[in-house]
């Protein structure tokens, strides 16, 4: 047996449960490097990426809270246009607070409902 580490046990366990109480709706998935934040929304049923923003385009190396609005904003606006509207948050194996809880909060403010 390999040891898995408890970021990817948390990860697993997380993402097990909202795919359980999903019903259908987009996933918005979460991951954060040392320099950028990524968002992307998830189609589980078809197992594809629907949309996809990052900060990468900025090449601002930067992954405090002022990048992960601008992402969660990106996001939202991308799933607008998709007319996509609810969707269920996948923190990953994150705990929800700083970045995690600011990009989520800047797409509940521009439309999106978890």
């Amino acid at each position: 047996m390999s040891k898995v580490s408890s970021f990817n046990k948390r990860k697993k366990r997380v993402r097990s449960s909202l795919k359980k109480s999903a019903h259908g709706k987009h996933r918005l998935s979460v991951f954060i490097s040392n320099s950028y934040i990524y968002a992307q929304l998830i189609d589980d049923v078809a197992s594809n990426t629907v949309a996809a923003a990052s900060n990468l385009a900025a090449k601002a190396k930067k992954t405090n809270i002022a990048a992960a609005q601008e992402v969660g904003k990106a996001i939202a606006e991308k799933a607008k246009k998709l007319k996509i509207t609810e969707v269920v948050y996948d923190r990953g194996a994150y705990l929800y607070h700083g970045k995690v809880k600011a990009l989520a909060d800047a797409a509940r403010e521009n439309g999106l409902k978890f």
